[in-house]
């Protein structure tokens, strides 16, 4: 079919139109003679503060003054290439912008007329800055998460044998009091090294549907006993609140770490308040956080009257180990750990501070449509005297022997092995059954999850109990925790290890094996 040129030239107007209209950068058309705009889309009126109808008819120079004004009138495209250059706009409240401007000579409306192209210098930059903060980030988290293994390690020693200990001596004896203090000492540096795994995202997260609202209740208790009597915790709840999939312990976390920071700000008392609500994130947000989502959230608010922060203090809030503190009271990692979980758990947080007027920060986790998860009750009862044998494979030797004389102390026949080709070669020659295969996660020769793939083809009734001070996103990816996946993180005390050994054998134990 031929078309005529006044239909062919109506359906090119149609198609200019809705790219113009409909195109994520702001574009304007404008007069060359008169200087004066004849057109914006949307995204131009959304980057000065106008309304479309608003722009239509102001002139250049309202936007960039009489001199930039007529610099950008005469510089149209030349040989196919356009004209422009970094111009600095005045928005409708008085705020410059600085944008790359692209402008090209078109035909509107039968007459000649500039189109010019904008790129928000700022927007670009703040691309640029979350990117390098990105990549600073996973190059301490690594450092973090490296750090944290090997502390692990010797912490599951030093806490370990510290509650052996313990369990020998009566209050009244003279080594309790020291003993006690070890734990103590080694339970503080577990909890600083937990704060490293969840910044660094090596932590093995447990995510479930939750209700914040039953989690800030069953927490509030704790939070004021850890602010302390001069501060009042306030907490208002939202009605219908939506639920969230996280893991509570590290949700927990992030109220805590940002309740004792909120603590800190406020030294001569004040009140702290923790607010939940269903949220709506829009693209105005979206324009402040780049990688958050758009949607129904659930948002979780820690608002304090405490001192506030400067701008300069705010622009590097959420870098790790940056703190405000003197020497000695803060390692810097709080607000870098939690801003750590709410990405983890697919959120966004907003921080609202000025000096004097106190801070907020908000969490916003996507909202589900999911009914909460609840927890099956464990019944509690005595663990029958172990008969079961058990393979312990672990590198760190002192590891190895505290799980083996835990173990034993149980009743358990303990058989170890140093790495994964000690352990192979161990199975081969034990010639009575084997009920569990303890195992670390990442070992200098071989993992622990081909390991227990080697040995449970060969003993398909054996059970498995992965361990480790960290686990990486590769290891998580290759399938080690995968659900059903026993898993016992670093640094655990003697009586979690009996526990959950106990727990990983009761099917063993309900149809007869090891009697």
């Amino acid at each position: 079919m031929n078309l005529g040129s006044g239909q062919l030239k109506k359906d090119w107007e149609g198609a200019f139109r809705l790219l113009f209209d409909s195109h994520p950068q702001a574009m304007w058309v404008f007069d060359i003679d008169k200087q004066t705009l004849l057109e914006a889309n949307a995204a131009a009126a959304a980057l000065l503060g106008y309304t479309r109808e608003e722009l239509r008819d102001k002139r250049l120079a309202d936007l960039l003054g009489e001199e930039q004004a007529r610099s950008l009138a005469g510089a149209r495209s030349q040989s196919g290439k356009p004209g422009g250059g970094l111009r600095r706009y005045r928005t409708r409240n008085g705020r410059v912008v600085e944008a790359e401007t692209a402008v090209y000579e078109i035909e509107y409306n039968g007459r000649p007329a500039g189109l010019c192209v904008l790129a928000d210098m700022a927007r670009g930059r703040q691309v640029e800055e979350e990117v390098r903060q990105a990549q600073k980030m996973e190059a301490v988290g690594m450092l973090a998460g490296g750090v944290a293994h090997d502390f692990n390690n010797l912490l599951t020693i030093i806490t370990g044998y510290s509650h052996l200990i313990l369990n020998t001596l009566g209050p009244q004896d003279p080594s309790h009091h020291a003993a006690a203090q070890i734990l103590k000492a080694g339970e503080r540096a577990a909890a600083l090294t937990k704060q490293l795994l969840a910044f660094s995202r090596r932590q093995v997260p447990q995510p479930r549907v939750l209700d914040l609202n039953d989690l800030v209740t069953g927490l509030s208790g704790m939070l004021q006993r850890l602010i302390g009597e001069d501060i009042d915790l306030r907490v208002s709840l939202g009605a219908d609140l939506g639920r969230v999939r996280a893991d509570p312990g590290q949700i927990e976390q992030v109220l805590m770490n940002l309740a004792v920071n909120a603590r800190d700000a406020m030294p001569k008392g004040g009140s702290l308040t923790i607010e939940t609500r269903n949220v709506e994130l829009d693209e105005s947000y979206s324009t402040r956080h780049l990688a958050a989502k758009l949607g129904p959230h659930v948002m979780l608010a820690v608002t304090d009257n405490g001192h506030g922060m400067d701008q300069a203090t705010r622009s590097r809030l959420f870098e790790p180990f940056f703190t405000t503190k003197t020497a000695g009271k803060g390692t810097g990692l709080g607000l870098s750990t939690v801003l750590s979980i709410v990405q983890q758990s697919g959120g966004s947080l907003d921080l609202h501070s000025e000096p004097d007027r106190g801070t907020s920060i908000e969490v916003y986790l996507p909202r589900i449509d999911q009914p909460v998860a609840v927890e099956a009750e464990v019944e509690k009862r005595k663990a029958p005297r172990a008969t079961e044998t058990v393979l312990v494979v672990e590198d760190d030797d002192m590891v190895r022997m505290l799980v083996r004389e835990t173990l034993a102390r149980e009743g358990f026949r303990v058989i170890d092995a140093v790495d994964p080709i000690a352990a192979r070669r161990t199975a081969e020659n034990h010639k009575g059954e084997i009920h569990l295969l303890i195992t670390d996660v990442v070992m200098p020769k071989g993992s622990g999850l081909d390991l227990a793939a080697q040995l449970t083809a060969r003993r398909p009734a054996m059970k498995v109990l992965y361990m480790s001070g960290y686990t990486d996103t590769a290891a998580v990816s290759r399938g080690i925790l995968e659900r059903g996946a026993a898993f016992l993180q670093k640094p655990f005390a003697p009586s979690v290890l009996v526990g959950k050994v106990h727990e990983v054998l009761e099917d063993c134990r309900r149809c007869g094996a090891g009697n």
